[in-house]
């Protein structure tokens, strides 16, 4: 896991490793904080009654809880398990994949650097931490973007290799959105017209666009982006010109997103 100091804050999601279930509530480590010793009290393992709480933890389980409190100087940690619904759960869990495979990723960069992780950690991987919120977004973010480090103002000889693993290990993610655009023209080389509008609307979209024939006049945009604004946006762009193409030449053109 990426190396997180220190203890975890009041209110925070933490995974964590069941060791010891009692009567009373269970004894957990931290998977995130250096394996910290943690404990959820039976009143706070489920909601209402609990008559078995080996119904709902066991030794070896991996669960998330909520940190309700923090006492550093007895190393105390007061967990609920109830507290987190299941949409927070799968969030965490899925954070924690990530972060568990970028650790991995940072193990190829230090071979290929032959720096041991530890040199790694001092010398870039704090400061991506910092910058990018996350070590697998940092990761992520260099898969998608080329640009990545120097947007975030990172140097040193050993980018390059972090970018390579990053680009070999790593597929970004993306949304799609799509919509019908639909174009007339009524002159004699309409046709023509509406071809240069729509390779003049491919030509100008900054993010992957398919544009897909369905039968005159309507035309499918299919619109390929990291991100839902990012796709709105460049969506957007492309159908704005392409109209506007249409319309200056006598033509009409309207655009509409198709229902899932």
């Amino acid at each position: 896991m990426a190396r997180v100091s220190g203890f975890p804050e009041e209110g925070e999601l933490v995974v964590c490793t069941v060791q010891s279930v009692k009567n009373f509530g269970a004894f957990v480590t931290l998977d995130e904080y250096g394996e910290k010793e943690g404990f959820i009290h039976v009143r706070d393992v489920a909601t209402g009654w609990v008559k078995y709480i080996r119904d709902y933890v066991r030794e070896g389980q991996k669960v998330v809880c909520k940190v309700l409190g923090v006492d550093s100087s007895k190393g105390h940690i007061d967990l609920s398990l109830k507290s987190v619904n299941e949409h927070q759960r799968r969030e965490k869990v899925q954070q924690w994949k990530n972060e568990t495979k970028a650790e991995k990723l940072l193990e190829i960069v230090a071979t290929r650097l032959e720096k041991t992780m530890d040199q790694c950690w001092e010398e870039f991987g704090y400061d991506l931490v910092d910058k990018f919120e996350t070590l697998y977004g940092a990761f992520e973010s260099c898969a998608i973007d080329d640009n990545a480090m120097e947007e975030m103002e990172l140097s040193g000889d050993w980018t390059t290799a972090f970018i390579e693993v990053a680009k070999e290990n790593v597929t970004p993610p993306f949304v799609q959105i799509s919509g019908i655009l639909e174009l007339r023209s009524p002159a004699p080389d309409g046709v023509d017209l509406i071809k240069a509008a729509l390779k003049k609307g491919h030509e100008a979209a900054e993010e992957e666009l398919e544009i897909q024939y369905v039968g005159a006049p309507r035309y499918r945009l299919v619109m390929t982006a990291p991100d839902y604004k990012t796709a709105e946006e460049a969506m957007k762009v492309v159908t704005n010109l392409v109209i506007s193409e249409i319309k200056e030449s006598g033509g009409d053109g309207s655009f509409h997103r198709e229902n899932k």
